[in-house]
Order: C-alpha cells, then sequence, then structure tokens
C-alpha cells in the first residue's frame, strides 16, 4: 500500500535528520490512515468470527469478500 511505503520512507527519513513540517503533516496523516485501517480489518475480523459462530456462512463469506479487497486476509477458523 502507498500509505505503509510512505510512513517507511518518512521513519528512515526521521532516522536520519528531523523531518519538515510538510513531513511530518504527511506522517500524521499516514499514521491516521494506518489506524483506521487497522480497526476496520479487526472490525470485519471480529464479524466473520461472530458469522462463524451463528452459523450465517452468507455474511461471513460477505465479510470475507470485504476483507480479502482490503488486503487483510480472513481469518482462519480451526
Amino acid at each position: 500500500m502507498p500509505i505503509h511505503e510512505r510512513l517507511a520512507e518518512l521513519w528512515t527519513i526521521r532516522n536520519n535528520r528531523e523531518l519538515t513540517e510538510e513531513e511530518r503533516m504527511d506522517m500524521e496523516h499516514c499514521l491516521a490512515f494506518n489506524a483506521a485501517y487497522c480497526r476496520e480489518l479487526a472490525k470485519l475480523r471480529n464479524l466473520s468470527l461472530l458469522a462463524s459462530m451463528t452459523s450465517d456462512a452468507d455474511w461471513q463469506h460477505e465479510i470475507c469478500s470485504k476483507l480479502e479487497r482490503l488486503g487483510g486476509h480472513p481469518p482462519s477458523h480451526r
């Protein structure tokens, strides 16, 4: 994901010199996006577990499709 690549780039720059104001704002934007992305993945994984626990296969397939589109693999249920 481009956001994660930019975050890694800014992290590397920050280790060599102080970030400019624009770079700091960019890093904050990337961190906010990453947090929202992680929250969405966690929500979908929890919903997938709930769908599994209630034996709602159609709902679980719908949730897993959303997870795959986000790049987060569906959880494996053992």
